[in-house]
């Protein structure tokens, strides 16, 4: 058990994060992950609320799903956080922060902060379709980024269609009493049970985004790579004209892909060289289990080429990585 966010959390299982990770990627594993942040926005005026300060355009969207967006600095348009909103009926957003900026994003946005009043369980891997039909047989048509009410044994449930590892899952909302009858009944079906190490190799895998990594202070979707999440045409939001100004002036560095031919992993924080010098820097870095090398997520002042090697310095030791594509593991979900 380590603490996460001001929460006490399971590193990982008696299996281990390796096994973990590997039964995600072939099967079926199940995460508690009821530290992440739940903000309840509702009423008439939430939808225009949540339009003026997140970057996504709900309108491309409709009650019944989600979506991913982000909470930007209207300073410098830096990624103050990401965020999943389950848009549950015309008046009712649920709003999904990371564990350590519920506060700063209830404070921005308002609405009321019901973490504590419910648990969530993250159902992933290839036969999570299998496992709900045996255990919640109306949820297990719940598509992609879709949100649904169901029923688990006389308690009302709320379950979507996202998760954070790259294959098809579900995230279960449920009240804090049932949880634990839900969680070994999943247990009971063979699901294996997984922690924030297999939680953090799975989205790396992935290349999916880390606030505190990837994100946070001074970087911007346009050097994440997640111009996407930016909707220029919804009108204007808190961040929209620095969003604007750094875009017309370029980024200042740009997130890559890596991978080494050796399996000594390399870890966030460490710096990066080319031919001439110090580029960058580790946003991510660990052990790839499905594909037994060296992973690495990074940014680099200069620009890079598929292909291109560069070196990563670790304990005095320069280690040579290669620029690949991304994800590094096929998206499955």
């Amino acid at each position: 058990m380590v603490d996460f966010g001001g929460w006490e959390m399971p590193l990982s299982y008696p299996l281990g994060t390796l096994k973990e990770h590997l039964s995600c990627r072939s099967r079926s594993v199940v995460f508690d992950v009821s530290h992440l942040g739940t903000v309840e926005v509702k009423g008439i005026d939430a939808f225009d609320l949540l339009q003026r300060h997140l970057s996504n355009d709900l309108g491309k969207i409709t009650p019944g799903r989600a979506q991913y967006t982000h909470l930007l600095d209207g300073q410098d348009a830096s990624v103050l956080d990401d965020i999943i909103v389950w848009w549950d009926n015309d008046q009712r957003f649920l709003v999904m922060p990371n564990a350590s900026n519920t506060e700063r994003v209830r404070e921005r946005i308002g609405g009321e902060d019901t973490t504590e009043t419910r648990s969530i369980l993250a159902l992933q891997g290839p036969k999570t379709r299998d496992v709900l039909a045996k255990v919640i047989p109306e949820s297990a048509g719940v598509g992609r980024f879709r949100v649904g009410h169901y029923n688990f044994e006389g308690v009302e449930i709320l379950v979507a269609g996202t998760g954070y590892t790259g294959e098809d899952g579900v995230e279960i909302s449920i009240e804090n009493e049932a949880s634990v009858k839900l969680f070994s009944r999943l247990l009971e079906e063979g699901v294996v049970p997984a922690g924030l190490g297999a939680r953090d190799t799975l989205r790396l895998e992935a290349a999916l985004p880390l606030h505190g990594n990837e994100l946070g202070p001074g970087i911007t979707p346009i050097e994440a790579r997640l111009e996407w999440v930016v909707s220029l045409s919804k009108g204007d939001f808190i961040g929209r004209d620095a969003y604007l100004k750094r875009k017309e002036s370029g980024p200042r560095f740009l997130l890559y892909g890596l991978m080494s031919q050796s399996r000594q992993p390399v870890r966030s924080h460490m710096k990066v060289f080319g031919k001439d010098g110090e580029i960058g820097w580790v946003s991510s870095g660990n052990f790839s289990p499905s594909l037994s090398k060296a992973i690495a997520l990074i940014y680099s002042y200069q620009d890079l080429r598929f292909r291109d090697e560069v070196f990563i310095e670790a304990r005095g030791n320069k280690l040579p990585f290669e620029v690949v594509n991304l994800p590094f593991i096929a998206k499955n979900s």
